[in-house]
């Protein structure tokens, strides 16, 4: 029988899968538990970890060499990642580091020491006390605007040389421009944007794009094994990674970011409401609706000033001004569209007497002539349209036709 002694340095939520051979027996030390594979359909024993605190486990056997199974899983350290901003999106990002088994350090202007305290993550009042814990992975999840500014306030000398520095923001040039201007040569850069947020997310990110640049790490030192232990933590939660330059990113992202979220709040201000019979396509725009006013108007305000596609003040007052006529020429479009229709439908009404399509045939008594057009019978030419004069009586009840009742002199 062989022994189980401990099993460790690993994520509660992850697994292995040690091969058995038929019939043997698995115990386990610190709980007592004896597991039996019974028959060749169980060679495959799923045993759940705890917190790992070494590099591999190993079953030992009491006696015989052919019943001893050996069994190591290849674990990693758990990185000790820092995150400056931990609103919103920050502690969205912190919930996939801290299931996968990373230390979490979090740092933001708000005080939020008491949801850290909750979910096991190390809060600091400010950045300086952050970079003192010397974090392998310091992640920048402020907004946009506030970003350089962020940045540039980092007491760069207190963290260790090869210190990987990743950023989340929506547009990449920027945040890599500034890195290459501001960091140290050492310290790794990683440009990473994940295409979804705590309302896109909030089932998982299986299948979700995380999109992600390898702008500078240095592929012979350890500095390059936690990138990729960085970058493994979003594939092993499901994501689908992305591996795409900066500039490339915003240039896909200039047209469909900023797109979406122009449309999502123009939808904001239409009060969508949901409803007993919501089509597939609804609740597309409602959610879309969703998704995009729980984002500060910092992040689309940000979208179309710091994507570098546009270079310069003018270049960029041309591109919202194109954007926004394409919006108002499709608008038009559409709208010529649907009202040239009704008025075709609405032509055939009131001239051809034709009625609506869906409607019962009109009959003259129950439904009059309007009273400014003659009896369709009755159209012959352009005089059925004269308005009839007024007919003025005598005393006796007496049409009265004086020139003066058809054409009243002016008063």
């Amino acid at each position: 029988m062989a022994t189980l002694n401990h099993l460790c340095y690993c994520n509660t939520h992850n697994t292995f899968f040690p091969k058995l051979s038929p019939n043997s027996t698995l115990f386990n030390t610190s709980t007592n538990t004896i597991y039996e594979s019974n028959s060749s359909k169980f060679t495959k024993l799923k045993l759940t970890c705890s917190t790992p605190r070494l590099n591999h486990i190993i079953n030992h056997a009491n006696n015989s060499c052919d019943q001893v199974s050996t069994v190591e899983v290849a674990s990693e350290n758990p990185l000790k990642v820092g995150i400056i901003g931990f609103g919103n999106f920050g502690q969205f990002i912190a919930k996939g580091l801290r299931r996968q088994g990373h230390n979490v350090l979090a740092t933001s202007r708000t005080d939020y020491s008491d949801y850290c305290q909750e979910n096991g993550i190390e809060f600091f009042r400010n950045v300086d006390s952050l970079c003192e814990e010397q974090p392998d992975v310091l992640l920048v999840c402020s907004s946009i605007l506030s970003t350089e500014t962020v940045v540039r306030s980092i007491p760069m000398h207190k963290l260790k040389p090869d210190t990987i520095f990743a950023d989340v923001l929506s547009v990449k040039q920027f945040p890599r421009n500034l890195f290459l201007e501001v960091l140290p040569p050492g310290f790794g850069i990683v440009c990473t944007h994940p295409m979804f947020g705590p309302e896109s997310g909030k089932d998982g990110w299986t299948g979700l794009p995380f999109v992600y640049d390898k702008v500078r790490v240095d592929q012979n030192s350890a500095q390059y094994q936690k990138c990729d232990q960085f970058l493994g933590i979003f594939e092993t939660e499901g994501c689908r990674m992305v591996e795409m330059s900066c500039e490339e990113h915003d240039r896909h992202a200039a047209g469909s970011q900023f797109i979406t979220h122009t449309i999502g709040r123009i939808l904001s201000h239409l009060n969508l409401e949901s409803t007993p019979i919501n089509t597939k396509g609804y609740e597309t725009l409602l959610q879309l609706t969703e998704n995009t006013v729980s984002d500060s108007f910092d992040l689309y305000y940000g979208l179309f000033m710091y994507n570098v596609n546009a270079t310069d003040q003018a270049s960029q007052n041309d591109l919202l001004m194109l954007i926004i006529e394409n919006l108002d020429r499709a608008f038009e479009t559409v709208k010529q569209k649907l009202f040239g229709r009704l008025h075709d439908i609405l032509r055939k009404q009131i001239v051809e007497r034709v009625p609506l399509q869906g409607s019962p045939p009109r009959t003259k008594e129950s439904h009059p002539a309007p009273l400014f057009l003659p009896n369709a019978e009755k159209m012959n030419s352009l005089s059925s349209f004269a308005i009839p004069p007024l007919q003025h009586q005598n005393s006796d009840g007496s049409a009265l036709h004086s020139e003066e009742t058809l054409f009243p002199s002016p008063r």
